[in-house]
């Protein structure tokens, strides 16, 4: 994985992981890899890892049971509110960068309708 060296990693390791879980790549209450594989994947140190787990575990995405690992939510529900997060950022850094880019209505209402025949493209397949 690429990591931005302007944020923490722990931060963008969380990112990924949610990702994965609201793509359906982690299933709702499917056990995740250890903290030395998941480190090892993703390729940081163990202790990133254990922080970004910890921090999921915080926010209730992830819980933890003694001896057995980590596990995602069982929560539908929990990871629908993820994706809906995770598209208003996106949606939000979009504007961002139309803004910056001095686009206007017209232009951002174009750009906009040929986004949308992408995604039905690839919904389509």
């Amino acid at each position: 994985m690429e990591f931005d060296p302007t944020r923490p990693i722990y931060l963008q390791i969380m990112e990924e992981v949610k990702k994965r879980a609201v793509r359906g790549d982690y299933s709702v209450g499917e056990q995740l890899p250890s903290v030395r594989d998941m480190a090892s994947q993703m390729g940081v140190n163990p202790n990133t890892m254990s922080r970004a787990y910890q921090e999921l575990e915080r926010e209730g995405f992830l819980h933890t049971r003694r001896g057995e690992g980590s596990f995602l939510t069982h929560e539908t529900e929990r990871v629908e509110q993820e994706r809906t997060a995770l598209a208003q950022a996106a949606c939000t850094a979009f504007i961002a960068q139309l803004r910056d880019l001095a686009f206007d209505a017209a232009r951002t209402s174009r750009l906009l309708r040929q986004v949308e025949e992408e995604v039905n493209e690839d919904g389509d397949r």
